[in-house]
């Protein structure tokens, strides 16, 4: 079969090295892919929310299946525009992204069934918003409605901040039209958790809870990235806690979704966090997170095309799905100065990786024989271990051994899973 891959990042270079073990596919195609990526699949300079041209690509090469991978073009309608087609999907159609593609959707339908998130009020008036600002507690998070590349979230410690989000956020535009409206929600403490899961709209299967790092510094200080590491499985995601959320936070959204006529087929992203008074959904992602992909697709014991299909075919079975047991950990390398700005064009060495090991190339292009950066986030060192310490020790060997100029990485991937002090 001839597979199309929409996506350019670590985590559709996660995806096409899951595929390619499949001996049912005998091509990948990527839109657009990277330089990396090119050494697994063929790459086709398509932008990923070039919906017309990805469609026309897929009619004329004769695609018989397409895995749409990044929030935008699942948003868009790449998934609806391609079964217009014919051709089999892994993704949500468009009315069932909006799940991401709007919080104020994601919100009013946790509310709406009773599934647990924090106290929230909407706005579409900056001067409203700024007046019921000076009345709430702190901090608080403000949040962008629409995608936002994963930035559209601020945690205001103060007043002042929290009126300076809502100018740059509605007033100028700093994210574009996903600014019209906001989310002024409650802060909730504790173990923030990542629990991605197969679903055909029916049964819902997830998969390897994992830990990402989203600050750019060690210590979880600097700005918010789109993630410079993870580790899998999180320690705090007890099976106790896998069960609550399993039957108050996963079937629920599966079943409020085909109750509101939007039925989700694909990967559903739960973002959680574990409080005192319980797990809490934080955020709803439409698709395979980047980077938990990377952790979690090397753990995955199935065929993964095996079980796109049988999403497709709304025919998915629990015991479709196994994992190993084992731990991975993934460590981002960036390009210093990421995510605000930083130089590309270098060249990257790599190593040849041994058998529990990958590298995922996520921002990087083709130069001639060479690869070279291109992009804030460049690569993903990748470990696959019995225990959680050699995965993360791992990750950091193998990160070592990869040269550029102008690298830079966390050092400290992995160390609050490890001191980890969790009751079951």
């Amino acid at each position: 079969m001839k597979v199309m891959v929409a996506g350019g990042g670590g985590r559709e270079h996660a995806i096409i090295k899951s595929l390619k073990k499949s001996n049912k596919i005998d091509k990948i195609y990527a839109l657009p892919g990277n330089g990396g990526i090119a050494s697994d699949a063929e790459c086709v300079d398509i932008k990923a929310t070039d919906i017309d041209s990805a469609v026309d690509f897929a009619v004329k090469n004769g695609i018989d299946f397409a895995v749409v991978a990044p929030d935008d073009p699942l948003v868009l309608g790449m998934v609806d525009a391609l079964e217009e087609k014919g051709i089999k999907c892994f993704g949500p159609r468009k009315n069932a992204a909006i799940i991401e593609g709007s919080k104020v959707f994601a919100k009013n339908l946790m509310k709406k069934y009773n599934i647990p998130t924090a106290s929230y009020e909407v706005f579409t008036d900056a001067s409203k918003a700024v007046e019921y600002l000076e009345k709430t507690s702190y901090p608080t998070v403000i949040k962008a409605d629409g995608l936002a590349l994963g930035k559209g979230v601020i945690i205001a410690q103060n007043f002042a901040e929290a009126k300076d989000a809502v100018k740059s956020i509605m007033e100028d535009k700093v994210f574009g039209k996903s600014g019209n409206e906001i989310v002024v929600e409650e802060f909730l403490e504790g173990p923030e958790v990542s629990v991605l899961a197969f679903t055909d709209g029916n049964v819902v299967v997830p998969m390897v809870s994992s830990m990402d790092h989203k600050r750019a510094k060690d210590n979880d200080e600097g700005l918010n990235t789109g993630g410079m590491g993870t580790i899998a499985p999180n320690p705090y995601y007890t099976k106790k806690i896998a069960d609550e959320c399993y039957g108050k936070i996963f079937v629920p959204t599966i079943e409020a979704m085909k109750k509101e006529g939007r039925e989700f087929s694909g990967c559903l992203y739960f973002g959680l966090m574990l409080t005192k008074k319980g797990p809490y959904v934080i955020e709803y992602n439409c698709r395979f997170g980047d980077p938990e992909t990377q952790v979690v697709l090397p753990l995955l014991k199935s065929d993964l095309f095996e079980i796109m299909l049988k999403i497709s075919d709304k025919n998915l079975k629990k015991e479709d799905v196994q994992f190993m047991d084992k731990s991975a950990a993934c460590v981002v390398m960036a390009s210093d100065g990421y995510p605000v700005s930083y130089e590309k064009g270098f060249e990257i060495t790599l190593p040849v990786p041994d058998k529990n090991e990958e590298i995922y190339i996520a921002g990087a292009k083709k130069k001639g024989d060479k690869i070279v950066t291109d992009g804030g986030r460049v690569l993903g060192a990748v470990k696959v271990a019995d225990t959680l310490k050699n995965a993360v020790d791992g990750a950091y060997a193998l990160a070592e051994k990869i040269h550029f100029d102008n690298a830079y990485m966390r050092s400290d991937i992995g160390k609050k899973a490890l001191c980890a002090k969790v009751e079951e």
